[in-house]
């Protein structure tokens, strides 16, 4: 799973989410990084207001938390998530030595993320396409 951090800057650098049922986030700055959720029809839903999206908790009478707006929240997108935004860039993921590799071409110049999961590798891969910033990771590279 992508890391909150990873998450944090694919968020700040501008990736949209357009909440759904099976996607996972955590409720930003409200010291819960640590409890992850998963939008579900049953529990966790998303419910459209003319002030915006909420995320809805039914049935958390335990909790004194019923909605948190969608843009008070970091979505932890999935590996297939994440490789559907890096599209027609996208070369190949690989693994070695235990570390996962995702290369990615843009205008003619391959560049390469590493990470020690997949979902890192293809997070960092995206930031650099949003953002055009070096790679977060040090092992990170442009081939």
């Amino acid at each position: 799973m992508i890391s909150v951090a990873l998450a944090r800057k694919l968020r700040d650098a501008g990736l949209r989410w357009d909440p759904a049922p099976g996607d996972r986030f955590v409720v930003a700055d409200r010291d819960m990084d640590g409890e992850v959720f998963t939008i579900s029809e049953m529990t966790v839903d998303v419910h459209e207001f003319p002030s915006g999206r909420v995320i809805g908790f039914n049935g958390t009478v335990e909790w004194a938390l019923d909605s948190v707006e969608a843009r008070n929240s970091v979505w932890l997108p999935s590996e297939g998530q994440l490789r559907e935004r890096l599209a027609g860039t996208f070369r190949r993921l690989s693994l070695a030595h235990g570390r996962w590799t995702v290369e990615i071409e843009v205008a003619g110049h391959p560049s390469a993320y590493e990470a020690h999961d997949p979902t890192e590798a293809y997070g960092s891969a995206l930031l650099y396409l949003i953002t055009g910033e070096p790679p977060m990771h040090p092992r990170s590279t442009r081939l």
